[in-house]
């Protein structure tokens, strides 16, 4: 059973681990093998999990997801939505989502970004109410989608 719950700053290693199984796969469909949340250190991610809200999926001890999200006036940035690469397609990416959308209650707006390649990312944030705003050019082989989903 899947449970959802705010990170601890110890839960940073083990985010940190399967930030990186998950973003494997991106690095490969963009050719880069430096993408930020592949070069991200663990005393960032504890950085993160102390100054924002960080949502973790764990599944009896073991974390398969987390997602974070950062107020910036009245809109919730969201980032780093990752899933255990052996957990992704069954629904925990969703789960994440709808429990950060729930804990950011008072926000007015939520934003995010992914690649123009990321189509099950795309996918699943459309499936969530987000819709595209802009497309951000960042290299030959790159295109920041951003999204917003208003609720």
């Amino acid at each position: 059973m899947i449970v959802i719950e705010v990170a601890e700053p110890e839960d940073a290693g083990e985010i940190l681990t399967v930030q990186r199984a998950a973003y494997v796969g991106e690095a490969q469909l963009y050719g880069d093998p430096f993408i930020p949340p592949l070069v991200e250190s663990a005393a960032q991610v504890r950085k993160a999990v102390e100054t924002a809200t960080v949502l973790v999926a764990r599944d009896g001890a073991r974390i398969v997801g987390a997602v974070r999200g950062r107020m910036s006036g009245t809109t919730c940035l969201v980032g780093r939505l990752v899933v255990a690469p052996d957990r992704q397609g069954a629904g925990i990416g969703g789960s994440l989502l709808t429990a950060l959308h729930d804990e950011a209650a008072t926000a007015l707006a939520f934003d995010l970004f992914t690649g123009h390649l990321s189509e099950g990312n795309l996918r699943l944030y459309r499936r969530h109410g987000y819709r595209e705003t802009r497309r951000e050019p960042m290299s030959d082989h790159l295109t920041l989608v951003h999204m917003r989903r208003e609720p």
